[in-house]
């Protein structure tokens, strides 16, 4: 079943590479400030966050601010990457009707162009980084190993709702509550120590999203590597929801036609 996918990816790279620039052109589009948005925006963000939240429930977080920015960028990511992926069979219905293409490279475009809006809000994150607390070590460089696992997690997510969006168009708007849902879930703004024991499996259980903040924490925030064992939590939950994801959208990508 892959090994034909495989052919088409290499075959069509060309037109990924394409995709994903018109869709990084397509968002800075008359913006003045143009790709600067991707670093201003969570720097504002974090700024107004921290004001309120440093001065209403005084969480006990060294570099708080940073501990804000890097869960508002790994979030963000998360959010943008599935919401556009979410929606990219439907919102290409046309060129699907006219011309072959792989169907599952217009999801991968959508996440690919999120990853690249990520990148530049990762820079934020160290210009915050020179200026905190947190002494800058080699081990800040393993950064993008939990941002490739949160990217292969995001894509498989996103291919699994494209899917069921093209034959149930309300999941457009649940999604869009449950992704609220899903921020409170995580701990962005809020340290996970606050919440009672008895609710930990919550956030460490049914939330994958935790392991790869807390990754990406582990290096940016505390400068120290990550555990073994951290790792292959990641990568196996990031590889599982890929495989499943791939099964889904090839299981059902035929009837897409009837249904756009």
């Amino acid at each position: 079943m892959l090994i034909q996918p495989i052919k088409n990816f290499n075959k069509y790279r060309f037109l990924l590479q394409e995709l994903v620039l018109r869709d990084v052109k397509l968002k800075y589009r008359r913006s003045v400030l143009g790709i600067f948005w991707s670093l201003l925006n969570p720097l504002l963000t974090m700024t107004v966050i921290t004001i309120i939240f440093s001065q209403l429930f005084r969480f006990d977080v060294p570099n708080y601010h940073l501990y804000i920015l890097t869960g508002i960028v790994l979030f963000s990511f998360h959010s943008e990457a599935t919401t556009s992926a979410m929606n990219s069979i439907l919102n290409n219905s046309g060129l699907i009707k006219k011309v072959y293409i792989p169907k599952y490279i217009l999801v991968f475009a959508k996440t690919a162009s999120s990853l690249v809006n990520l990148g530049f809000s990762v820079i934020a994150i160290f210009v915050i980084l020179l200026f905190s607390d947190v002494k800058f070590t080699l081990i800040n460089l393993m950064f993008p190993l939990p941002l490739l696992y949160l990217f292969i997690f995001a894509t498989g997510i996103g291919l699994i709702l494209s899917v069921y969006t093209v034959f149930f168009r309300d999941l457009a708007h649940l999604y869009t509550v449950g992704l609220t849902a899903w921020m409170y879930l995580t701990p962005i703004i809020y340290p996970i120590e606050i919440v009672p024991e008895k609710f930990h499996f919550i956030v460490k259980t049914i939330n994958p999203l935790y392991y790869f903040l807390l990754c990406f924490r582990e290096i940016i925030l505390y400068s120290q590597p990550p555990s073994l064992q951290l790792h292959f939590s990641c990568l196996s939950i990031a590889l599982f929801t890929f495989i499943v994801g791939l099964y889904v959208f090839f299981k059902n990508q035929d009837r897409f036609i009837l249904h756009i």
